[in-house]
């Protein structure tokens, strides 16, 4: 049975339009065992984003940003809330995915690059928020630098730019310093995929 046959009297009403909009959802749902039951939940639509993770084969290095999360600071985890990420944002009305993490990667990280590879399309949390990221690897070299990044202040950004060895990396995963979910897959694809050595 086709899933929109499994719902009905769907009302949805806005609880907080600010960074993004959190609705309630109150729905009808048909159970496999024939039952309808009124379930309700909270989605967060911010949009969909982007995500990067930069590498150069020569170095054998990635490049990384650490930025401020509240999100993690209020959930009692404020030495967790350096986040260290890959170069990541949200895409704008009207914007193609590539277009928007090409200008993501200048602004954050300070890089111009052409050549990119999609190699995902994930939802990362989607029994709460609706954001769809779609993510990418791409090569670069220091001949691509062009600004020192860092973000745009109008937005409300500080991002600090690093350039680590992978097999540092990959070590910070494992002992818990990258807590990350996208930057965790990307990694996981570079060294799956030998794009370099480990």
């Amino acid at each position: 049975m086709e899933i929109k046959n499994r719902l009905k009297n769907i009302t949805r009403s806005i609880l907080s339009k600010e960074w993004g909009t959190l609705y309630k959802i109150d729905y009808n749902f048909l159970f496999r065992d024939g039952s309808w039951k009124r379930l309700s939940r909270e989605s967060y639509d911010r949009g969909e984003g982007t995500c990067i993770l930069l590498y150069n084969t020569q170095k054998n290095t990635v490049i990384l940003t650490q930025q401020f999360r509240m999100a993690i600071y209020d959930e009692a985890y404020p030495s967790e809330s350096m986040s260290i990420e890959v170069c990541a944002g949200a895409i704008d009305a009207n914007e193609k995915p590539e277009d928007s993490v090409r200008r993501e990667v200048e602004e954050e990280v300070g890089y111009k690059i052409k050549e990119i590879q999609q190699v995902f399309e994930s939802y990362i949390s989607p029994g709460a928020t609706t954001e769809k990221s779609f993510m990418y690897v791409a090569a670069y070299t220091a001949s691509m630098k062009v600004s020192s990044g860092g973000g745009l202040e109008e937005e409300g950004e500080e991002i600090r730019v690093l350039e680590l060895p992978f097999e540092k990396v990959i070590k910070m995963v494992e002992n818990k310093e990258i807590k990350d979910a996208r930057t965790i897959m990307l990694l996981q694809y570079v060294q799956i995929h030998k794009l370099l050595k480990f």
